[in-house]
């Protein structure tokens, strides 16, 4: 394959030499970077370089590739004057053809080697424009790949290394790219050159910065190795939201060759890039580098960050806030170590052999003043000259030089602005300069210019006053300054401060803004000039003529020679064979002898050479008229179906375009109405109708006006619809599974007789209508059958006629198909009184649907069939007494059962009842749990139900111990069948025998309950130290004196070391009064005390030795001094109330307060004033003086008035709360559930007492 030819090309377009020499003659070292440019179809599309996958396209024409070549920066970029050695310019040749354009922009940095990792030089320029900085070699060639040009090393490296002949395997075509939308592309550079690999991310979708890494290789990350051999650059164009990642490698050396890697990773995407770099040697030629052992790994060496020589001049040299531009613009990474080290090197300063004090740096003085110059001589004999710009100063009255001992000094007197410049003194061969800085004071306008408004042909003047004489001042119209040459048409004076523009002869071009400009300010006017006024003697007049008749516009001006031109609505007019035009003198005027339509309009006369200007308005009218002949309805109906869309459009005519308004009857119907509109469109007029109603029909006028005359005309329309939807149906009888319906006829029937009915019914709670016939009902009536027993159910009507169904009526009210219960059961007679029957029965067998609302119980007396009601309200209890009977009768009864669908069939007693009461003889049915002795502790509820027999009611007695039973001490309720005896709160002065004897007439029955109140025993009288030998300690004591109204069932001993007094339970249960206790510490001494027992537990309270034991071995007493214990009993005292408290029926819920005590206080838990007692709804807690009443599930009678009690020995204390239970259970309720009527007798009395202390 030939090699390609190499094409010089510059700016213009004309060929020059490769190498352009500079002012040395040695050539600069080229700068290469890969262009491909795309195919002329992108460029004229503007689309962007599309990817090859490795397969090669077959576009019309090859792509032509570009090598571009640019010079190295001037050396003075490196920091120094020396020219830096080059080489001759490169002739690259391309691998292939499938390359992509790489976008040239801002360069970026590549890896380092080892030695010159630590060296920064500043990157290169991006290329220049001039034909001197840039070079492109282009180079075009075929599709087909270009073979390596005989170096083997010249091939791209790809990883570790790839032959050539496996390029010319066929490439897998790549995923594509998720993050990326443009990749690296491999490139070849000359050894010393430059070359940029570029990156770019689409960042629509990206919230955050993704995050980039270059790899060379597999491992070694360029991150850290940025210096001057590589950069590292970032931008985001924030008009295409794109991430730009550029690469950039500055003087490559052969080692930079290989396989290169980019890696962006954002959240949980990730997308890679490979690329390859190959670097060819220039003509010179160079050494053979191991690639591969330049990148194995080596000992860590210590990095050293010490800049060359250069940038250290620059850092030194250079401002503090010049120091980060810097280190980016020379790639330094340790900025911050850099300048630690400079601070530490010491600066060297030459100290002046001549000069004790040297010129400032710059002075500075107001235009006008004076400014002294001083320096400090070393050596007073030393000559001293004063230069200015480089001239010697000679003395004068403006420089004055003055002598204060060692001091020089120049004194510069009236500074103009001449004297801003450079000064410098020398003493022998040492000099210092500095510079003035004279500030000229601002030229503020004093007087500002003032608008004119005049005629042509007069004369202008602006005047302006200045703060200074002499000030150069410039004068401007509309932004642009004003000639003042000798030709000019403007003059401009000074007169001392007052500065002047003349216009001599005004024109009209003269109108604008005029401003001065001075250095302190601007001020600015505004000139108007207009033509002499024009004298109107006759003005035109507004005229409105009939279509067809003549028209005549005159007007009358001075002076009269002035020409003029005619306007229609700003056309120029002219004349024509209908159309003449006149000027005679100062008369003009306009002629048209058959009007049109086209004649309206505006008319203007415009005289020449003036912006005044005659005008008129002209109206042509026309009277308006309706054509309802172009209709085909007769007798001008249209009748529509409701629902549809109508347009009704009419033609009519009128000038100017009348006024139409629709009417039915006297509402007008507008142009902005949503459903009804009226719209006009020129030479028609329009009704529309979006959806037609039934409200549609009736009679509707067209009013037409215009300026002419008027005209109106009338259009029947007729809306034919379904009929109304009839009114909710009425059910008013309703059986087990069907119903009677009935309804009236719909108000209205859309014009159409009614042909008949649909029935629909559907469940309450469902949405699914069903239609019950299908054959049109000719009545107002139907029954419904094949409904569900209890399930509600509504029905709706639909009328129909020749249009349509109607819409469905109001659903009736739901009602529910019921059927009574059956009869009730086993209806017999439970008790009869003199007065009274109570009869008894078991709920119907089959109750249905609609339940059981309860019973109605009715009588007669025998021989009658009037049957009286018995009980006024439903009774829900299937017992009842009928009250009120006439003693001696005989009466029939029978029990209905009522529900939500009627009465039940009656269940009747076949016998009749003789209202008489038979005498039973009483009897006492003692529980089984009260024929033994009745134990309870002090302070337990005491309430026992003894049931009894009996009629008529017996008298029940109580007696205790043979005497009568006080009622404030226990109280006694007295039932038909059963004696209550309830103790509050126990004591053991109740326990006793107590007789029970319930009476009926003469017979009688007795019964005996023994009933036993038993509390802690007290603790024992006297507790004595026997004896103490070895570890072994002997106690007696005595039983004692209160054991609780109960047998002592045994002891429990306790020791204690008197050095704690912690106490320690040695034995439990022990029966006899005497004991030895063994097993004790030597060295220790103990004190013991004894709990005495009974079936109530252990008494509250200890009895403890006077003194101590003290253990000692044989031969050794140790005698300890006494000590008196502090007391920290305490009275119960409640550190934490109850709270009034709100409970939900079946929620468990507590009451808690905490109470504090010493000894331990017994507590105990009331409820309405009562003890809560072995009740299984309740359970109660204490724990380190918390205590808490835990009420399982409660119900509306569990709640009340609670109270906490603590007591001790030292006193009692109490708190309160309320408790209100909500939701719950009614009476009956509670009776279904089997509650015994004591506990609902009890919640009622407990509520009854809440209420009344409230």
């Amino acid at each position: 394959m030939p090699e390609p030819t190499k094409k010089d090309e510059t700016p213009n377009g004309q060929p020059e030499e490769s190498v352009a020499p500079d002012s040395n003659g040695a050539p600069p070292l080229p700068e290469i970077s890969l262009e491909v440019s795309p195919p002329p179809e992108a460029v004229a599309e503007g689309k962007e370089p599309v990817e090859t996958d490795g397969k090669n396209p077959e576009p019309p024409e090859p792509e032509p590739v570009q090598a571009v070549v640019a010079q190295e920066p001037s050396p003075t970029e490196n920091g120094s004057d020396q020219p830096q050695p080059g080489g001759v310019g490169v002739e690259e040749q391309a691998e292939s053809t499938n390359s992509t354009v790489k976008e040239e922009g801002p360069c970026s940095p590549p890896p380092p080697d080892d030695d010159d990792a630590a060296v920064t030089t500043p990157s290169p320029t991006p290329q220049a424009e001039d034909a001197n900085s840039l070079k492109k070699l282009s180079v075009e060639l075929p599709n087909d790949s270009v073979p390596a040009m005989g170096r083997k090393d010249s091939v791209w490296s790809l990883g570790e290394g790839q032959a050539p002949e496996e390029l010319d395997k066929p490439i897998d075509t790549p995923p594509l790219s998720i993050l990326l939308i443009e990749k690296p592309q491999s490139g070849t550079v000359a050894v010393g050159g430059d070359i940029t690999f570029v990156a770019k991310v689409e960042a629509k979708d990206l919230l955050r910065k993704p995050t980039i890494k270059w790899f060379k290789g597999k491992w070694m990350d360029l991150a850290s190795k940025t210096g001057k051999h590589l950069q590292l650059k970032e931008t985001f164009d924030r008009f295409t939201k794109i991430h730009t990642f550029e690469m950039h490698i500055i003087k490559a050396k052969e080692n930079y060759a290989g396989n290169y890697r980019c890696e962006v990773t954002y959240k949980d995407k990730f997308d890679s890039c490979s690329f390859d770099l190959e670097v060819k040697e220039t003509e010179q030629g160079s050494q053979n580098i191991d690639i591969r052992s330049a990148f194995k790994r080596r000992e860590p060496k210590q990095q050293d960050d010490t800049p060359e020589v250069d940038v250290w001049e620059i850092l030194k040299n250079a401002r503090p806030d010049e120091y980060e531009k810097i280190a980016f613009m020379y790639g330094i990474t340790d900025l911050r170590g850099l300048l630690r080290r400079m601070k530490k090197i010491p600066k060297e300063e030459k100290k002046s052999e001549a000069f004790a004090k040297k010129l400032e740096p710059a002075y500075q003085v107001d235009k006008g003043g004076k400014i002294r110059l001083v320096v400090d001589l070393a050596d007073p004999t030393v000559e001293l000259k004063w230069y200015k710009n480089g001239q010697e100063i000679r003395p004068t009255p403006k420089y004055i030089f003055e002598h204060k001992g060692t001091q020089r000094i120049m004194v510069i007197n009236n500074c103009t602005v001449n004297d801003d410049a450079a000064y410098s003194v020398a003493a022998g061969d040492e000099k210092c300069s500095t510079e003035l800085f004279v500030k000229e004071l601002p030229i503020k306008i004093v007087k500002g210019i003032e608008p004119v408004k005049t005629t042509v042909n007069e004369r202008i003047e602006l005047e302006c006053e200045v703060s200074e004489e002499g000030a150069q001042v410039k004068w401007m119209k509309n932004g642009v300054e004003v000639p003042t040459g000798v030709r000019s048409r403007y003059r401009v004076k000074c007169e001392g401060t007052k500065h002047y523009l003349v216009i001599d002869d005004a024109s009209r071009e003269d109108t604008g803004t005029y401003s001065i400009m001075a250095t302190g300010g601007t001020s600015e006017a505004h000139i108007q000039v207009d033509l002499k006024p024009l004298k109107i003697y006759q003005d035109l007049q507004d005229m409105t003529v009939l279509l067809g008749q003549p028209l005549k516009l005159h007007c009358e001006i001075y002076p009269g020679n002035v020409p003029g031109r005619w306007y229609r609505n700003g056309q120029l007019i002219q004349p024509n064979d209908r159309l003449n035009i006149i000027h005679r003198n100062k008369v003009h005027r306009l002629e048209i002898e058959t009007t049109s339509l086209h004649d309206a309009g505006d008319y203007t006369f415009v005289p020449e050479g003036y912006s005044q200007s005659l005008s008129a308005k002209i109206h042509i009218i026309d009277p308006p008229r309706v054509h309802l002949d172009s209709l085909n309805f007769p007798d001008n109906t249209v009748t529509i179906v409701a629902g549809n869309k109508l347009r009704l459009e009419i033609p009519i005519s009128g000038e100017p375009a009348p006024r139409v308004v629709w009417m039915k009857g006297e509402r007008v119907i507008l142009e902005s109405g949503h459903r009804v509109r009226a719209e006009t469109y020129g030479d028609q007029t329009s009704l529309t109708i979006e959806v037609t109603e039934r409200e549609d029909s009736g009679n509707y006028k067209i009013v037409l006006q215009n300026e002419a005359g008027e005209a109106t005309a009338s259009v029947k329309i007729k809306v034919v619809d379904i009929p109304d939807p009839p009114e909710a149906p009425l059910v008013p009888v309703v059986g087990g599974d069907w119903c009677s319906m009935s309804w009236e006829p719909p108000k209205y029937d859309g014009g159409s007789p009614i042909l008949g009915y649909f029935v629909e019914r559907k469940k309450k709670q469902s949405s699914r209508w069903m239609r019950l016939n299908f054959d049109l009902i000719k009545e107002t009536t139907f029954e419904p059958k094949k409904m569900i027993e209890g399930v509600p159910y509504e029905v709706r009507i639909f009328a129909v006629n020749a249009i349509g169904v109607s819409k469905p009526s109001e659903p009736s009210k739901a009602f529910i198909p019921l059927a009574v219960t059956s009869e009730p059961t086993m209806l017999v007679v439970d008790d009869i009184t003199d007065n009274t029957v109570t009869v008894k029965w078991r709920p119907p067998e089959t109750i249905g649907a609609a339940g059981l609302d309860g019973y109605l119980v009715e009588y007669c007396i025998e021989g009658s069939n009037d049957w009286i009601i018995s009980n006024k309200e439903l009774t829900e209890k299937t017992k009842y007494t009928i009250t009120g009977l006439t003693p001696g009768c005989k009466i029939l009864v029978r029990v209905k059962a009522i529900n939500a669908a009627g009465a039940s069939a009656p269940r009747t007693l076949q016998h009749s009842i003789l209202v008489k009461e038979v005498i039973e003889p009483p009897k006492i049915r003692v529980p089984r749990h009260l024929k033994q002795t009745y134990t309870r502790r002090v302070g337990e509820a005491v309430n026992l139900v003894v049931p009894f027999l009996g009629k008529p009611r017996p008298k029940v007695m109580w007696l205790k111990d043979g005497k009568p039973i006080e009622p404030s001490h226990v109280s006694i309720r007295n039932t038909d069948c059963d004696s209550i005896i309830f103790i509050r709160k126990a004591e053991r002065s109740h326990s006793g025998k107590y007789e029970m004897t319930v009476q009926v007439e003469n017979h009688m029955d007795t019964a005996i309950i023994d009933i036993q109140i038993v509390d802690l025993p007290g603790p024992p009288q006297c507790v004595t130290i026997e004896d103490v030998w070895g570890g072994n300690v002997a106690l007696v004591w005595t039983p004692p004196k209160d054991n609780g109204n109960a047998p002592i069932t045994g002891y429990t001993i306790q020791k204690a070391d008197k050095k704690t007094m912690e106490w320690y339970t040695c034995i439990e249960h022990y029966h006899r009064t005497c004991i030895t206790i063994t097993e004790l510490v030597v060295g220790n001494e103990y004190f013991f005390r004894i709990f005495s027992e009974n079936m109530c537990g252990l008494s509250e309270t200890a009895t403890q030795t006077k003194k101590s034991a003290l253990i000692v071995k044989e031969g050794l007493q140790l005698k300890m001094p006494e000590y008196n214990d502090h007391d920290f009993k305490e009275a119960p005292k409640f550190t934490q109330p109850l709270i009034n408290t709100f409970a939900i029926a079946g929620y468990n819920t507590t009451l808690n307060c905490s109470v504090r005590a010493n000894p331990r206080p017994k507590v105990i838990w009331m409820k309405n004033k009562i003890v809560i007692v072995d009740d299984p709804r309740y359970r109660m807690f204490s724990n380190q003086g918390v205590c808490t009443l835990e009420i399982r599930k409660p119900s509306p009678y569990d709640g009340g008035l609670y109270t906490c009690k603590a007591i001790n020995d030292l006193g009692e204390a109490q708190v309160d709360c309320k408790l209100e239970v909500k939701g719950g259970f009614t009476f009956y309720e509670l009776m279904q559930r089997g509650v015994p009527l004591n506990l609902i007798d009890k919640y009622m009395n407990e509520a009854k007492v809440v209420e009344q202390e409230k």
